[in-house]
């Protein structure tokens, strides 16, 4: 059970992607990762996702002990936004196409953003010299979308509490709540919020529910993990120390900027995370099989791709009591 995998913390979380509708990567995604030992894979709310997911299980031939999360956001989440080029502002200069991490920049006649690949990392728009990339969020009715998806088997729902509108996270959070009685995660970052509000949110939110049956994602920067360094995941472990020392009852897992480092960085600062989730940095290293048309067809490609991809998660499996403080 996904329980047991957090309370023994043995659990790696992929994330393919709040935001990423493309279902042929994100079948690939889950068979490599599958395969390289990953248990719980996050994914976008849509059911042609989920079933996306579940055809990566099946090529990989296996049927237990791997969980499938969807992410669901709020109005203001950087997770469900998508980069919108305005026409009239572009200047064709190719810098959103360079930067963009997905490939979700097309050039036809002109400079187009493929919606389904985009994953809302703003990248594009933080780069635009002319300002002509806006992130629209892409909100969600619950009530439609949710039973579709738990009628679907998933085993957890993530929701994306970034916002400032407390009733408004409370109020999705409730609706969450009534219709799934699963594991439920909670993401959240300190880009809106300080310690002292980020701690009673979650507080709050845990009231309704039963001693850990909920996961705290504790966030760094979201969708930042391009780079393997100790300062992409650094915040993504201030975020977990702040959650282990308030010492709730729920899980804790780390996210945003993580990589190779961040169980290492983690356990030098005394915090033992139940889970961790990587996301860019995970897909960036499988990149290049990611795009290979034979994928599926080609037993040597695949098993290239699956030892790139079991290097990270490895990390997970390292003894805290193996990492010892540096001497002077």
């Amino acid at each position: 059970m996904l329980k047991d995998l957090l309370d023994n913390k043995k659990c790696f979380k992929l994330v393919c992607g709040a935001g990423n509708e493309d279902a042929q990567e994100v079948e690939k995604l889950v068979l490599i990762y599958s395969l390289a030992g990953c248990n719980f894979f996050d994914l976008c709310a849509k059911p042609e996702i989920v079933d996306a997911a579940k055809r990566g299980l099946e090529r990989a031939g296996i049927k237990e002990n791997r969980y499938l999360c969807v992410s669901v956001g709020i109005d203001g989440d950087p997770h469900i936004t998508k980069a919108v080029i305005d026409q009239n502002k572009c200047v064709k200069c190719g810098r959103c196409k360079l930067v963009c991490p997905h490939d979700a920049i097309i050039e036809l006649d002109k400079y187009k953003v493929k919606q389904v690949r985009c994953i809302g990392c703003s990248q594009c728009a933080n780069n635009c010299p002319k300002h002509a990339i806006q992130m629209v969020t892409q909100l969600q009715d619950y009530k439609e979308v949710l039973p579709k998806l738990i009628a679907k088997g998933i085993d957890c729902i993530e929701f994306h509490a970034i916002s400032t509108d407390e009733n408004d996270v409370m109020d999705k959070w409730l609706q969450i709540n009534d219709y799934f009685d699963g594991m439920l995660c909670i993401s959240l970052d300190r880009s809106e919020l300080g310690d002292k509000k980020l701690k009673e949110r979650v507080k709050k939110m845990l009231e309704i529910r039963k001693p850990y049956t909920t996961i705290i994602q504790a966030d760094g920067v979201a969708m930042s993990g391009n780079n393997d360094e100790y300062g992409t995941t650094l915040q993504a472990v201030a975020t977990a120390q702040l959650f282990q020392n308030a010492d709730m009852p729920a899980y804790i897992m780390m996210s945003g900027g993580t990589n190779t480092k961040s169980i290492e960085l983690a356990s030098l600062c005394g915090i033992q995370p139940h889970c961790l989730a990587v996301g860019s940095y995970a897909r960036k290293i499988v990149k290049e099989y990611l795009a290979a048309d034979d994928l599926f067809t080609n037993p040597d490609k695949l098993a290239k791709a699956v030892k790139i991809a079991k290097s990270l998660v490895d990390v997970m499996a390292v003894s805290y009591t193996h990492l010892t403080l540096p001497t002077n």
